[in-house]
């Protein structure tokens, strides 16, 4: 999965609405009118400002924890990659979107169809950030 980093400022603060139920997605319950609080998506998503950056995804290798071609990711530099992390990845000068496996020093996709991609020690390396969230929209909006 290839990724194109979008350069951005974070807004200070944005928030609407939050209902207080959770939303069912199989059969409808009666609506409730209950908002609990305002939400600031920054705040809720966005733990490190000064370390986040936004990407989006092209490619099919990560489907299998959620990431579509076309997604938006989060991305924070200040949060400490651990084993099995998704992962922005610097490898040989390509930016790449992958699982950590740390104990094996390689990187996975999350699609059977994509082999392992080893992580040899002559190898340009480094992780550029830890992917927090991703964001899919439904209805296509300006890029």
């Amino acid at each position: 999965m290839t990724v194109t980093v979008i350069p951005h400022q974070i807004q200070a603060s944005f928030s609407a609405p939050c209902l207080l139920s959770r939303i069912r997605a199989g059969f409808p319950s009666p609506a409730e009118d209950y908002v609990d609080r305002k939400l600031d998506l920054n705040e809720y998503l966005i733990k490190h400002p000064a370390a986040t950056f936004y990407c989006w995804t092209e490619g099919e290798s990560m489907q299998g924890v959620g990431i579509y071609d076309g997604d938006l990711l989060i991305v924070d530099r200040a949060e400490q990659p651990r084993n099995g992390d998704v992962v922005l990845a610097s490898l040989d000068g390509q930016l790449t979107c992958k699982l950590l496996d740390i104990p094996r020093q390689r990187l996975l996709a999350a699609h059977q169809d994509y082999p392992p991609i080893p992580i040899s020690a002559d190898a340009s390396f480094e992780i550029e950030g830890v992917v927090v969230s991703s964001v899919r929209l439904f209805r296509a909006g300006p890029r």
